[in-house]
């Protein structure tokens, strides 16, 4: 909406002055991607809850309602939308229909307490009657049984927020607890269920949506893999939980379970129209994912099915945000490439997951065909034995595996300048070590390596002799990208290089603060120091036996010293010794006589 003034507010009734619902933070997010890419310019669209100022900006196309309980909350849109309604679903006039109807943020938040209260059947009768004929529903429903709910280290029961008046969960008969019953809901209300996303990490903050039906059919897809493993580590970093949720996550994936564990999800809804689309959608315009990979504010990047696979669907030049757009916009290690990512997506595993799998296993041929296929790649890429652009930098958790064949999967990132073949190979074997031994995870090789000597096994283990340097090397690489992508300046970086080096198997992982890991810490701490100590207490009675040993010579020596026959022996050895002794003294003095005639005979022969 364009417009000198902000449209009025209007309260029909059912208005919570003083309360507000308002998240906060603006900037670019999934949802508000994806409701860009349903609606259409000029469609008349309700809002219904609270909602990121995102997704407003993202609708500036389009005609916008906006259906808020809180006053406040109100206030700070009304600039933005084109009309401000605040009450409870009461609030709706009567017979007025929309294009679409977005209640991202759920339905808790669209009823008001003050008033008549219609429950969560009631009120999405209510907005399912807004829905015009051909029009949509885009509906959020949290999961009682969601991966932040499994991993939470607090009670969800308890309710201690100020908006948890009520706790909502898998007891309240009166609200869908999973996605089947959600559908079933909406058929009941006249609308047919269509495409479904499962929203990661967090209820409060999804960075990343996927289609539900593509986690199910491809449980293996490194894509998959990759963005589930960040958004939850990045989304739960900080905060302490039970167990890590992006190793639950991952293996939900691959159970084929990651749509029934997601904390919510997100359903688009219809209302079927003769002639419409069955699916209420065109074939090929809703995305297969949407993933904010760099935290709140940056880029979204869509997948989208083509007949030929997947492929990235590039985002407008005018929404890209991060550090280091291009090549000469710093002088930074690596570097954000403007036109990525675009082309096909890869197919394939993640070659984390598939190494993580071959220590677990101990399958050690496994992970010598892995890693040696991997140098080897790494090595034909190479251009008189340095690398460069997205290859340089491409590690485990950015290279997909498919029948021995590696590709690079997100090309977002570049190397600024070349690296060295040895130091790109060192640089993912050390992120790996790293992983493998402040995760906890079992592996093949001996318990008593730091991160540094275990790299250098994995290198021996990838057919390569890796010294100590080229590890350094290896560790300033991954310190200056780290600080290049995080956009920390000089300062950072050096204090970033020193964390890195400080790394030992005793320190739990970064990232979220699970109270699991922090138990397998204490424990390979507490095997250290049990380690420690016996060598310690061999040493001690090595000590102890050397000097017992010692004190016995010593003993011995005395004893014989002070015996008449030792006494005897010294008497008669005593003129041996001296006379030899004088014999030695005489022998020098011949030499020394016999050198001088043999300098002087030559001045003789002189004259």
């Amino acid at each position: 909406m364009t417009t000198e003034t902000a449209p009025p507010v209007a309260l029909p009734g059912g208005e919570m002055l003083g309360w507000s619902d308002q998240r906060g933070g603006a900037g670019n997010d999934p949802l508000a991607a994806l409701a860009a890419r349903l609606v259409p310019a000029g469609a008349q669209v309700l809002l219904a809850g609270p909602h990121h100022l995102a997704l407003l900006d993202a609708l500036a196309h389009a005609r916008v309602t906006c259906l808020l309980r809180g006053y406040p909350d109100a206030a700070a849109v009304a600039g933005r939308a084109d009309r401000v309604l605040v009450a409870g679903p009461h609030g709706l006039p009567p017979g007025e229909e929309y294009d679409m109807v977005i209640a991202g943020g759920g339905l808790d938040a669209v009823e008001s307490v003050e008033g008549a209260r219609l429950g969560w059947d009631g009120t999405l009768a209510r907005l399912a009657a807004a829905v015009r004929p051909g029009g949509k529903l885009l509906l959020r429903l949290d999961n009682p049984l969601g991966v932040h709910r499994l991993v939470a280290a607090e009670s969800w029961y308890a309710g201690r927020d100020d908006a948890e008046w009520t706790v909502g969960g898998a007891l309240d008969a009166n609200r869908p607890a999973s996605l089947d019953q959600l559908h079933a809901r909406l058929g009941a209300t006249g609308l047919r269920a269509g495409a479904g996303y499962a929203a990661y990490p967090r209820p409060d903050l999804t960075t990343a949506l996927l289609a539900t039906d593509q986690l199910a059919r491809r449980s293996g897809s490194g894509l998959f893999d990759a963005v589930l493993h960040d958004a939850c580590t990045t989304g739960f970093t900080g905060r302490f939980v039970l167990a890590d949720p992006a190793r639950l996550a991952v293996d939900a994936l691959h159970a084929g379970r990651a749509a029934e564990l997601a904390p919510a999800w997100l359903v688009l809804a219809h209302r079927a129209d003769e002639g419409a689309d069955p699916d209420g959608v065109p074939p090929g315009r809703l995305p297969v994912a949407l993933v904010q990979a760099g935290g709140p504010g940056s880029t979204v990047v869509e997948v989208v099915d083509g007949p030929q696979g997947w492929h990235w669907r590039r985002p407008d030049p005018g929404d890209r945000t991060g550090p280091a757009s291009g090549p000469y916009a710093s002088r930074e290690a690596a570097y954000r490439d403007p036109a990525a990512p675009d082309g096909p997506v890869p197919d394939g595993r993640l070659l984390r997951s598939l190494l993580l799998d071959g220590c677990l296993r101990r399958d050690t041929s496994l992970l010598r065909r892995l890693l040696r296929g991997y140098a080897d790649w790494l090595t034909g890429q190479a251009d008189d034995g340095r690398l460069a652009g997205t290859v340089a930098l491409a590690g485990a958790d950015n290279l997909v595996v498919a029948a021995d064949r590696f590709a690079v999967l997100d090309p977002t990132w570049r190397a600024d300048a070349p690296l060295p073949v040895d130091v790109v190979l060192a640089r993912t074997l050390w992120r790996f070590a790293a992983e493998l031994l402040t995760g906890g995870y079992a592996h093949p090789w001996t318990s008593t390596l730091d991160v540094a000597g275990l790299t250098v096994v994995l290198g021996g283990v990838a057919g390569r002799d890796f010294d100590r340097a080229v590890v350094d090397a290896a560790v300033e690489t991954e310190a200056a990208v780290s600080a290049a992508m995080r956009g920390l300046d000089a300062d950072g970086r050096v204090g970033l290089d020193t964390e890195l080096r400080a790394i030992t198997p005793t320190d739990p992982p970064p990232g979220p603060r699970s109270y699991q890991q922090l138990r397998e810490a204490w424990r390979r701490e507490r095997d250290e120091n049990t380690r420690l100590t016996a060598l310690l207490r061999w040493t001690e009675e090595l000590l102890t036996s050397r000097e017992r040993a010692l004190r016995r010579a010593e003993a011995k020596i005395n004893l014989l010293s002070g015996s008449l026959s030792y006494k005897v022996g010294r008497l008669a050895i005593t003129p041996v010794r001296m006379a030899r002794r004088g014999a030695g003294a005489a022998k020098r003095r011949a030499r020394a006589a016999i050198a001088a005639k043999q300098q002087s005979r030559p001045k003789q022969e002189e004259v």
